[in-house]
């Protein structure tokens, strides 16, 4: 899956600038390089909607990693107010959804 890319000076790339502050506690990499990110979408100044994927549906942070990414990009982001996490499962996650820096990060190039 190739990396969705914002105009730098958007909320949306602001949001992207917070979750790369978040990661799985089992994976040393931030879980937008992780390509666990499918969109960020601002539907105004005060909200934000973030549709995402974990690495497998028994993901032990399943139930904590969505609360924590609203919680964070809430205090963050300038002005949002309400943030909405959707994790999906279609399509489903893979290695090849990584980035390049992720994959060298973890040693797999």
């Amino acid at each position: 899956m190739s990396e969705r890319t914002y105009p730098a000076d958007s909320r949306e790339a602001r949001v992207v600038e917070v979750l790369r502050t978040c990661f799985d506690p089992e994976i040393p990499v931030n879980i937008y390089e992780l390509g666990l990110i499918y969109d960020v979408c601002c539907r105004d100044e005060h909200t934000v909607d973030i549709t995402m994927t974990l690495t497998s549906p028994a993901c032990p942070v399943a139930g904590s990693l969505p609360p924590e990414i609203e919680d964070r990009v809430r205090a963050e982001v300038e002005g949002v107010e309400h943030v909405h996490v959707e994790v999906v499962w279609d399509p489903p996650w893979s290695i090849d959804m990584m980035s390049e820096a992720a994959k060298l990060q973890l040693g797999m190039m």
